[in-house]
Parts: structure tokens; C-alpha cells; sequence
């Protein structure tokens, strides 16, 4: 089965998911069809029938599950928590308990017999052919009867489920349906407007404009939230590499040990350091930075499009917002936010955004992509130079595998995110200094060569954690 075989309307609100860390695909997706198993017997009335309930864990997610919460995310979607809402401080001890008790409240309803160890089975050596992200569910009831439901999770948070078609008559019908930059440069053209706008009209089938625009600020506030969490918590990264926090004491030193609680306090210290290349290159990095060390620690983010890739673009918007456009604009965040979302449907669409099929091109290339488009359409670029911004950017992206070591979105996950969002920034200014008609590769030509790669690239190098880093670096592990 190919994954591009049926059109997909893909809403900005797809893209960008507010959700628990450290992977989209490992921790998030797994969370989320937990949940919908469970919404599943709600259904078929019979959750208060369920005797015995086992996980069975495939591919990528079996090999690298341990050290992306795969097993933590399908306890706490069993049992009924949301990754929007949930106390992420209360995570730890929710788990203890399940393991503690061998018990876990479906749904929060209704209580079974679960021992972790024994329930949730990582097979490494099976996987099934539609994607290397699969789990299912199996459950007992008390009359003897089972159900079994496979999952699959493909990428930043989407999930597919086995022998689920969606119906062309289901799907919301846009007004400008895109499927490659080819047509939204086409619709741009038809109509004299920019991508941003183009995109919000498509939103406006789905919901009232207004919602949209609340919607999108709500995303860059957690984003803000996550980076001055991020910047101000020292400290080990759990798992077992020990992994020493690092924003945190760049933001200090940045800022001359100074410590902000309030963000619109510590923006305006930031914007009072001037803006050299060499500061602005370090709070670019720490930005990213931030984001994925709190990502690491099972912090809230927000997919842009991965959670593995979530500090490229909340990172080159702060850059715009602190150092170039010296104010926090409602328009610009909006404006900024649905171009990264279009240019990360496009890439869904025609490639992957996930790295189990693409390696970590799929992850920081394409939110690399993103961040390059916006940021280009932002300083006043046309559309077709936020389209070659993201041609750039991902260009320089081809080809990067996903090795990270021991399984943890750690080494060398956070630092890329700081790599992507420099290039994009790099991408950007290329783009704005050029002339598209003078470029010798498009954006879906960029994009296919992307995907071709993503099918030659060998499979230890697509989050396996059996290639590169992963097996190069010999780095003892401790109990955390």
C-alpha cells in the first residue's frame, strides 16, 4: 500500500498538534490511537466487558520504543488522558502506579488486570508492510470474544487505522485544493493572493476564520511557553544518557545570569543585547535548543511537524519576532504559522514527515522547509520565493539519516533542530537575494528526490537507533 494513494485534505491545525514529547510518531500517535481503541469499544459497547488487554508493538516502535515513551503514551491513552491537557508532571507517577498495581482503568471507566511487562510485547524482529510505525490492540471480553485493531503511526501525530478508507464524500471539500507547490503556485497566481492566504481560505472550510486565528495564536503560545520553560531548567535529560541540559545556562550567560519568569520580560532583554550575528546566531540556537531539551523530558510541544523537529520553526519565528520585525504582530505569527503548515502538508503529501520512512530529513528537513517559506513570505518575499526558501532549505537536508542513540530523541535530535533552523534562516535570505526564474530545481522536484531517497535509504538508518550514532557511539547507559 503506498501512502500517497488517496488525497487528504490536511488542515494547519493537522500540522501543527499541541502534544507531550519526546516523538510525534512514537509517543504521540501511539497516545492518540489508544485513545480512539478505546472510543472504538465505547462504540461497539463493550468496554465494560474487557477482561484482558494486550499491546503488541511493531517495527521502529518495537526497536526505539523504549526510549521515545511508546509504552508510557499507549498506558496514558488507555486510560483515558488527553497529550493536550494531561499535568505532564503527573506522568511518572500515573505510570508507577499501572506498574505498581498491574491494574489500569480503561477509559478511566472501567479497571482490568495489566502488567506492563508482561502486556506490552516489543517485537523488533516483526513488522508489517503498510508502515514501520505499527501497533495493535487485543482484548478479551469476559464471554469469551476478542477484538484486535491495528494501528499505524505515519508521522507528526497522524494515525492511520488498518482497513480504514476515508470516504471521498467525508472529506471537506477546499476551495483551492493543493497537492504539490506546483498548484498552490497556481492558485496564487489565480487569484493575486499569498500563500498565508490562500491557506486561510482553505481553513475557512473547516471552521470560522476567527477560530483559526485563535487557534493559531493558542499554538504560538505553547510554543512560547515551551521555549522560556526550556530556557530557564537545568538539569539531566531522563533516559539514561545523561544528557546535560544546555539552554538554559546559554540563556543565562546571554543575559548576564539574569532569570525571567514573565516572557514579555525576558523578550525585552533579549531585544536590549543588541542583535551582532554572533548574538543573534546563539539565541537562535538556544531557542531550539529549549524546545527539544523539553521535549527530551516529556515537556508539552508542539508538532512543527514532528515532535523530534519541534524547535525549528517556533525558533526562526522568535528570530523574526526578536530580531527583525521588533515586535510580537498578531498578522506575522498567523501569516508565519499557516505558510510553515502548507509547505509541511505539500511535503506530507508528496514525500513522508515521517522519520521511520525517510530518516530525519523527513523530520528537520521538512520543518527546516517550513521555517525557510514563512519566514521568506514574512520579510515580503513573493510566493515563489518562499517556495525556493524551501527548495534550499530542504536540498541541504537530503539524504540525513535518523540514528539517534540508545532510541532517545537526544543525540543527535536536539542539536539538528538548532542545524535546521540556521539553514532556514540561510534559506530564506538566499531566496529573498535571488531570482526564481534563474533556479535550476523546484520545490516538487525537491520534494520527489526526497521521497526516492527516503526508498533507497537503508532502514538502519530510519529511527531503528541500528545504524550511525546509534551504534558508533559507545556511551554506558544508566537505569532513569
Amino acid at each position: 500500500m503506498n501512502p500517497h494513494d488517496s488525497y487528504e485534505p490536511i488542515s494547519v491545525f493537522d500540522i501543527f498538534k499541541i502534544g507531550i514529547g519526546p516523538s510525534s510518531s512514537h509517543t504521540l500517535g501511539p497516545w492518540r490511537a489508544a485513545q480512539r481503541f478505546i472510543q472504538s469499544l465505547k462504540e461497539k459497547n463493550c468496554l465494560s466487558d474487557v477482561e484482558q488487554v494486550k499491546i503488541l508493538l511493531y517495527g521502529s516502535l518495537a526497536k526505539t520504543g523504549h526510549g521515545h515513551g511508546t509504552d508510557v503514551a499507549v498506558q496514558l491513552g488507555l486510560s483515558g488522558y488527553d497529550p493536550v491537557s494531561i499535568d505532564v508532571n503527573s506522568i511518572a507517577a500515573r505510570i508507577n502506579d499501572i506498574a505498581a498495581m498491574k491494574k489500569i482503568v480503561l477509559g478511566g471507566l472501567h479497571e482490568v488486570d495489566f502488567d506492563p511487562k508482561e502486556d506490552i510485547d516489543f517485537l523488533i524482529t516483526e513488522s508489517l508492510p503498510y508502515h514501520p510505525n505499527a501497533l495493535s490492540f487485543l482484548v478479551l471480553l469476559k464471554n469469551g470474544d476478542d477484538i484486535s485493531e491495528t494501528y499505524y503511526s505515519v508521522g507528526g501525530g497522524f494515525v492511520n487505522k488498518e482497513g480504514e478508507e476515508i470516504s471521498s464524500s467525508m472529506q471537506t471539500q477546499l476551495p483551492f485544493p493543493i497537492d504539490t507547490s506546483e498548484n498552490l503556485l497556481h492558485w496564487c497566481r489565480k487569484t493575486g493572493m499569498g500563500i498565508s492566504e490562500v491557506v486561510m481560505e482553505n481553513e475557512n472550510a473547516w471552521r470560522p476564520e476567527l477560530e483559526t486565528r485563535k487557534g493559531l495564536l493558542n499554538i504560538w503560545n505553547v510554543m512560547k511557553e515551551c521555549m522560556l520553560r526550556g530556557c530557564h531548567t537545568t538539569g539531566v535529560l531522563p533516559g539514561g544518557l545523561n544528557v546535560k541540559r544546555r539552554a538554559a545556562d546559554l540563556n543565562k550567560k546571554l543575559l548576564n545570569k539574569k532569570r525571567f519568569d514573565n516572557y514579555d520580560d525576558w523578550i525585552k532583554a533579549i531585544r536590549a543585547g543588541g542583535n551582532s550575528f554572533k548574538y543573534t546566531l546563539d539565541w537562535v540556537s538556544c531557542f531550539a535548543l529549549a524546545i527539544n531539551e523539553e521535549n527530551a523530558s516529556f515537556g508539552r510541544v508542539v508538532t512543527a511537524p514532528t515532535n523530534g523537529a519541534a524547535g525549528v520553526v517556533p525558533a526562526v519565528l522568535q528570530y523574526f519576532l526578536v530580531f527583525v520585525n521588533a515586535r510580537e504582530e498578531e498578522e506575522k505569527i498567523i501569516q508565519f504559522l499557516l505558510t510553515a503548515a502548507e509547505m509541511g502538508s505539500i511535503f506530507k503529501k508528496g514525500s513522508t514527515i515521517s522519520a521511520a520512512m525517510g530518516g530525519c530529513q523527513a523530520e528537520i528537513g521538512v520543518s527546516s522547509a517550513m521555517a525557510a517559506a514563512a519566514l521568506t513570505e514574512c520579510m515580503g518575499g513573493s510566493q515563489r520565493q518562499a517556495m525556493m526558501a524551501a527548495e534550499i532549505a530542504m536540498e541541504h537536508h537530503l539524504g540525513l539519516t535518523c540514528d539517534p542513540i540508545a532510541g532517545l530523541v537526544q543525540v543527535p535530535c536536539i542539536e539538528r533542530n538548532t542545524m535546521g533552523a540556521i539553514k532556514a534562516i540561510t534559506a530564506s535570505q538566499l531566496a529573498l537575494q535571488s531570482t526564481p526564474d534563474f533556479a535550476k530545481v523546484s520545490l516538487d522536484g525537491v520534494i520527489k528526490t526526497m521521497w526516492d531517497t527516503a526508498k533507497d535509504m537503508n532502514t538502519k538508518y530510519k529511527e531503528t537507533a541500528e545504524g550511525g550514532l546509534a551504534v558508533n557511539v559507545p556511551l554506558g547507559l544508566k537505569e532513569c
